[in-house]
């Protein structure tokens, strides 16, 4: 129902919530969430130390509570919740927040571990000397007031900021489709660039990088790489890679610990134990005996190690799962004339400067103005003094203080002012001395004009005083640098550290994976019946053997076709008995993935390919490039049909000429050129036509015409054959005998001076030499290679890499 009084308008909804919306961003950005480039704070951080200027809690008076000041701030600046003000000024307290805190605290402000702060009625505090320069010289008419929300008094729209304390402190906000994220930096390289950019306004940022090297926690800790610093230097956004603080110590008995002492800016330290002692707890990180926390103020988090453990890959494993390698994602957005701009390091520092240029400036005018003020005052003194007797005379005879100002100003050319001071005179103030201090005061208060008036009227003796003042400011507050930056090609590399060695890398059937040294294995006799290459735990028994260096990659393919990359030396190492690590712990699988193989490679070289066949004699060839930009939880490498796998995997050159080995001891050889390059995520062609749905293929094997074809049958039966008595086909055929046997259990291409790994069914190892194995021909049976017991076979062969000392 209407009615007379009644004033409506009708709108579209949409456009009032769009009216709305933009208002309440528009207050977001500007009145809460992101800092002034000026003087660095959010309007809260502001009115809290303004507020405790007002009530005289500087650094060298005594406390006072928290909650004073956050009543005070609520009740005259801030119309938001208590909670706010108070997460703030702890936060302003909290030295491992602020590279420089500007609230000084006493009382329980919560710790690095993230404990909350007391409840402010139990907490005070006080401003720190550093604080009260962001204030200094407020009442000099430095800056503009504006009134406060309920217009009962005014706040100061921007402090004078004598410190650049955006950059020297950092912040951090989310407003409305926008967020700021600036790190802290080194007090004294600020100021120093900021000198530099005085000196030479064209100065090219490339040089400005070289005086600020970055940025410089709280906490200490490294940079890793100066990419990530020279691209927000030059952009206003970058990716810092921090590092904490780690040394080795040694204990008794050849045991050695770790102890941590800075930890990456914005980590939790309780966190980061919680989560050491959970990897160490799921064996993601092996060979921690004891994890203590013996921190006080400061951070010491010791990590004892096992007898025999080498400390670097424990560190690396740390950095590598742990935030003790954390990101920070620089954004240096702030406000400059009430709008967000993303600015660089010389954009930020520009307006810094500017800043610093107009507050200097309004400061010299407020002071030149009180100087001249006090030199009218005092001219009338002088007057008053040189005339004492007449003066006396009319003061005398007027009849009240309006007459004799009235009086003395007919007669004499003073002002209302001067008249006033002259009658506010007191009487020993006629004495000679005191008119020599006056005197001498006028004389001072002139020399003191004229300075200030050249200070306005050049600008170059204006930003020398800024120069002169950030200078002063740097000898006062400035610090050693506490973050350390370590250059790209100083980064921590794990290569150097792990010795480059022959290592035999074994999957069980039930998923175990170890790597065990090859020196671990001594060299028998043809026909020996072998050392315990990896016991038989619960009926579990070793399907895959492969050797590699330690400092290659290792890519595991999966009978489903995906693909996994990791270095060698991050499969965790074992003894020849020792049952291994669930492969789960070590790469990201999917349900169900088995491997199929392993190939090991120094690089993703686009000069080579790999070539994969799977059990229904299918064959795909793919350039290694294709998988360099590999993840954690693992890429495709091929297409697997149903009721398929993969079986083998080759490194080629493009030129080569492979040969496939069926169960059945058929084979077929063709070029390499046969196949085009394809995609990773590609089915393949037909390389070779299968005899029987009980037949697949077994091997794949690059021909080498320098070595030999060595086939190995399930009953311990073996051969070598030259390859030229295998002759080149067409892909997709049938193929050719290549050994009479009952099932093929491998196939390698040797040379003379190699030795060869085996490995039955039911844990067995034998390492013996190629040469005591005899040539023969291309379809005879062979020779016994390996003496297998009523129930075992024979279940892989591989050849074992040997590492010169020079290349070690």
């Amino acid at each position: 129902m209407y009615t007379e009084k009644e004033n409506l308008t009708q709108s579209n909804i949409t456009d009032v919530m769009e009216r709305a919306y933009i208002d309440y961003s528009m207050s977001v950005i500007i009145s809460r969430a992101l800092p002034d480039a000026r003087d660095g704070l959010k309007p809260v951080q502001r009115r809290i130390l303004y507020s405790m200027l007002r009530q005289g809690l500087i650094h060298n008076r005594s406390f006072d509570k928290c909650a004073a000041v956050v009543g005070e701030v609520l009740g005259k600046y801030h119309p938001h919740g208590d909670a706010s003000v108070y997460d703030t000024l702890v936060r302003m307290a909290q030295k491992w927040v602020m590279r420089v805190p500007l609230v000084d605290p006493q009382g329980n402000f919560g710790s690095i571990d993230g404990d909350p702060p007391a409840a402010y009625r139990y907490t005070e505090c006080r401003l720190t000397s550093a604080a009260e320069e962001l204030i200094r010289q407020i009442d000099e008419n430095t800056v503009d007031f504006v009134p406060n929300y309920k217009e009962d008094t005014t706040e100061p729209s921007v402090l004078p900021a004598a410190l650049p304390s955006l950059l020297m402190n950092g912040s951090t906000g989310i407003a409305v489709g926008m967020t700021t994220n600036i790190p802290p930096h080194n007090l004294g390289e600020l100021i120093d660039g900021a000198c530099a950019l005085i000196d030479n306004p064209n100065l090219d940022i490339e040089d400005l990088a070289k005086i600020i090297q970055g940025p410089d926690f709280p906490t200490g800790g490294s940079i890793l790489g100066s990419e990530g610093i020279h691209k927000y230097i030059r952009t206003g956004r970058g990716i810092v890679r921090m590092r904490g603080t780690i040394h080795t110590e040694e204990l008794k008995q050849g045991k050695e610990q770790l102890v941590i002492t800075e930890i990456p800016y914005n980590v939790n330290r309780a966190n980061l134990v919680t989560k050491i002692a959970e990897l160490v707890q799921g064996k993601v990180i092996e060979g921690i005996s004891d994890l203590r926390d013996e921190s006080d103020e400061n951070t010491r988090i010791v990590i004892e190690l096992k007898r025999g453990e080498i400390p670097r890959v424990t560190v690396n494993k740390l950095f590598k799962h742990t935030p003790l390698e954390s990101s920070f994602g620089v954004i240096m957005l702030a406000l400059v004339d009430r709008r967000p701009k993303e600015m660089n390091m010389k954009e930020m520092l520009e307006v810094y400067i500017e800043h610093r240029r107009e507050v200097i400036r309004r400061r010299t005018e407020f002071r030149r103005a009180k100087a001249e003020a006090r030199a009218h005052i005092l001219e009338g003194l002088k007057i008053a003094l040189d005339n004492l007797d007449d003066f006396v005379r009319i003061i005398r005879a007027s009849r009240n203080r309006d007459e004799a100002k009235i009086r003395l100003m007919e007669k004499y050319p003073l002002s209302i002012k001067q008249t006033d001071a002259i009658l506010d005179m007191r009487l020993y103030q006629l004495t000679g001395l005191e008119r020599e201090k006056i005197e001498a005061e006028y004389l001072e208060l002139i020399k003191l004009i004229q300075e200030l008036t050249e200070i306005l009227e050049n600008e170059d003796r204006l930003l020398g005083v800024i120069k002169d003042e950030l200078s002063e400011m740097r000898d006062k507050y400035a610090t050693p640098r506490g973050t350390q930056i370590l250059p790209a090609e100083g980064e921590f590399r794990m290569e150097d550290l792990i010795v480059n060695e022959g290592c035999c890398i074994t999957v069980s059937h039930k998923g175990f994976i170890k790597r065990t040294p090859v020196s671990s294995f001594r060299s028998q006799r043809r026909g020996g019946k072998g050392v315990i290459g990896a016991g038989s735990h619960d009926e579990d028994f070793v399907e895959h053997l492969f050797t590699a260096s330690t400092h290659d990659y290792m890519m595991f393919f999966m009978t489903n076709g995906r693909v996994y990359v990791e270095k060698v030396f991050d499969i965790p190492e074992g003894t020849r008995i020792s049952k291994g690590r669930s492969i789960v712990n070590v790469l990201e699988l999917q349900k169900d993935e088995r491997i199929a193989a392993m190939i090991p490679v120094k690089e993703f070289d686009e000069s080579q390919h790999l070539v994969m066949a799977t059990r229904k004699g299918i064959i795909k060839k793919t350039n290694l490039s294709a998988y360099k930009n590999f993840r954690r939880g693992g890429i495709i490498g091929i297409n697997i049909d149903d009721e398929d796998k993969l079986i083998g995997v080759k490194l080629t050159n493009g030129e080569d000429e492979l040969c496939m080995i069926t169960r059945k001891g058929m084979s077929i050889r063709f070029k390499e050129t046969d196949l085009r390059d394809q995609g990773r995520a590609t089915r393949g062609v037909k390389g070779i036509r299968l005899k029987g749905k009980d037949d697949c293929l077994v091997t794949i094997e690059v021909v080498n015409n320098n070595a030999t074809l060595l086939i190995a049958g399930e009953n311990g039966q073996g051969k070598r054959t030259a390859f030229d008595q295998y002759r080149t086909q067409g892909r997709g055929g049938s193929g050719i005998i290549a050994m009479r046997t009952d099932g093929v259990a491998g196939a390698l291409s040797v040379m003379e001076d190699d030795e060869i790994m085996m490995l039955t069914n039911g844990g067995q190892a034998v390492r013996t030499r190629v040469n005591e194995i005899r040539v023969i021909g291309r379809t005879t049976q062979g020779v016994r290679l390996i003496n297998l017991g009523k129930k075992d076979k024979l279940i892989g062969i591989n050849k074992i890499v040997e590492i010169d000392e020079d290349e070690a």
